[in-house]
């Protein structure tokens, strides 16, 4: 995860600026459209009222045109005609007039030119254009009751009234628009720089947040605006998990570093001893048989060994580094199972004795605890032969309570071995601490502490059965849940079992864990256990 030292100011505009900027255009828009829309209406009613208009006027003079007809088909005088003409034209008022009838076309007022073409009838006003002027045109047929009497009245009103009111219109939108869209955004954007007000005191308050020089993190007051309040918990949970991955990354260094110089450490011995034989069979090729076979053999022990100190020290590097989502269900019972069956490949002189109950099935990781149920069983193996020289290994799983009265999974493995002084039983879970004569690598027991408090539960060695030999008892709780920093691994008073709360593992993040890094020379103060505990218990703190 990469985040930046110091966040700089954008070059780009500020949100409450953009969100004026944005107002205004969208005024804008809106009274254009509005005033579009406006337009469009009073067009409409102008041209209502202006055929309403021609329709009134239509009816008033359809007789007038009616007697002039008339009067031509009746071949009257002139002057007659001439009188219903003058009274034609007198009943028309502001309109347009033009009769269309059999002997000719009379016409009279506003009207376009008779070169502009009609429809052939226009019972419903219609528009005509003549060059840049409009016209409303209407036509009534006229009929008489005698032939000859049959002609149009086409009646004509110009549209130049209607166009300077729609241009009024017009202008009367535009400067609606033009005045309220500035004031529309000086008005939002005073208003949009008052709400983010909170957004702007977040920025100041992070922009000098840096985690990789600085552990000050964000300390946020709620608001009230849930944007703000919401933007501010994300960027406290982004830097609780940036702190956690660097917190993880370094403690994977610490073990890196911690395997290497383990390794370094314990590996000089043996390789020094190695080395010791390579010279000795090289500068002696002609080594009798039996002094060579003896070199062999030392070489072989060495190499075993060497193998087994890496593979423990692999294994504790893992249980260090171990991830919540690699948790699981596990059966405590098929594992023990499976693991005692590979033991009796390993070593078939031992004998194993396994009884197990139905139990519950633990939330864990199950390699490791694998590694702890063959470790234990390793253990019994080598220092659990009795004066027949051949081990005897009883293994048992069965369901429990804590102490807390939660239900525990008990492992037991139990040897008749010349067993643990009780000064000496917790100091057999320290890294690289090995009795005399011991073929192992010290890291066994570490690694069943470790798991034992990686799956918070607890580890304690007691007397074996009618006081001959060693148990190892394991208890660990059904939740599965994780250890958390100060969850005890060996004793019996410690995780679940001290009533203290239990998170699950999928809720908490796995703690830190030390063990390839804690040496031995400088470990942990033990806590106190709990009173009634036996003297037997054995307890130490490890995280």
């Amino acid at each position: 995860m990469r985040l930046p030292g110091r966040l700089r100011p954008s070059p780009h505009l500020s949100l409450s600026t953009q969100i004026a900027l944005a107002t205004g255009a969208c005024v804008l828009l809106l009274v254009l459209a509005a005033g579009w829309l406006l337009v469009r209406l009073v067009a409409a009613d102008l041209h209502t009222q202006q055929d309403t208009h021609l329709q009134n006027r239509a009816a008033a003079v359809a007789g007038n045109a009616r007697g002039l007809l008339q009067a031509v088909a009746a071949d009257r005088t002139p002057a007659v005609e001439r009188a219903r003409e003058r009274r034609l034209y007198g009943s028309a008022l502001d309109v347009g007039i033009r009769l269309v009838g059999p002997e000719g076309t009379a016409s009279g007022g506003p009207q376009p030119g008779a070169d502009v073409p009609l429809p052939a009838d226009a019972p419903e006003p219609v528009t005509v254009r003549d060059g840049d002027t409009s016209w409303r045109a209407l036509s009534v047929p006229i009929t008489g009751p005698r032939s000859g009497v049959d002609g149009t009245l086409w009646l004509f009103s110009p549209d130049t009234a209607s166009d300077e009111r729609l241009g009024a219109v017009r202008a009367r939108v535009l400067t609606v628009a033009g005045v309220a869209a500035p004031l529309g955004g000086v008005l939002t954007g005073a208003v949009a720089a008052r709400a983010t007000r909170p957004l702007r005191r977040l920025q100041r308050r992070t922009s000098g947040l840096d985690p990789r020089s600085s552990s000050t993190r964000l300390e946020h007051t709620p608001t009230g605006v849930t944007e703000v309040d919401d933007l501010a918990r994300t960027l406290q949970t982004v830097l609780a998990r940036y702190d956690e991955q660097a917190a993880r990354t370094a403690e994977g260094l610490a073990t890196a570093r911690s395997f290497s110089a383990a390794a370094s450490h314990e590996l000089r011995t043996p390789l020094m001893s190695m080395r010791t034989n390579l010279d000795i069979l090289a500068d002696h090729p002609d080594l009798a048989g039996t002094d060579r076979a003896e070199v062999l053999d030392d070489l072989r022990r060495e190499h075993r060994r060497l193998r087994g100190l890496l593979v423990m020290l692999r294994e504790l590097g893992r249980g260090d580094l171990v991830e919540t989502d690699t948790f699981g269900p596990v059966d405590l019972v098929e594992t023990t199972e499976a693991s005692v069956a590979s033991l009796r490949r390993v070593h078939p002189e031992a004998r194993f004795e396994l009884a197990c109950d139905r139990v519950p099935t633990l939330h864990g990781w199950e390699p490791g605890l694998r590694t702890m149920v063959d470790n234990l069983l390793a253990n019994a193996v080598v220092h659990g032969r009795g004066e027949a020289r051949s081990a005897h290994v009883a293994v048992a799983v069965r369901g429990g309570a804590g102490r807390d009265g939660r239900p525990v999974v008990v492992l037991t493995v139990d040897d008749r071995g010349p067993g643990i002084p009780s000064a000496e039983r917790e100091s057999v879970f320290e890294r690289f601490c090995r009795g005399s004569g011991s073929p192992g690598s010290g890291l066994g027991l570490t690694l069943v502490a470790q798991q034992v408090a990686l799956h918070r539960g607890h580890v304690r060695i007691l007397d074996g059965p009618g006081g001959t030999g060693t148990r190892f008892e394991v208890r660990i709780p059904t939740g599965g849940t994780m250890a958390g920093a100060s969850a005890g691994a060996v004793g019996p008073a410690s995780g679940a079992d001290q009533g203290g709360t239990a998170h699950s593992s999928e809720d908490q993040p796995p703690p830190r864990r030390d063990w390839m890094i804690e040496t031995a020379a400088h470990p942990r103060p033990p806590e106190q256990p709990p009173r009634g505990s036996g003297p037997q218990d054995s307890h130490k703190d490890h995280s």
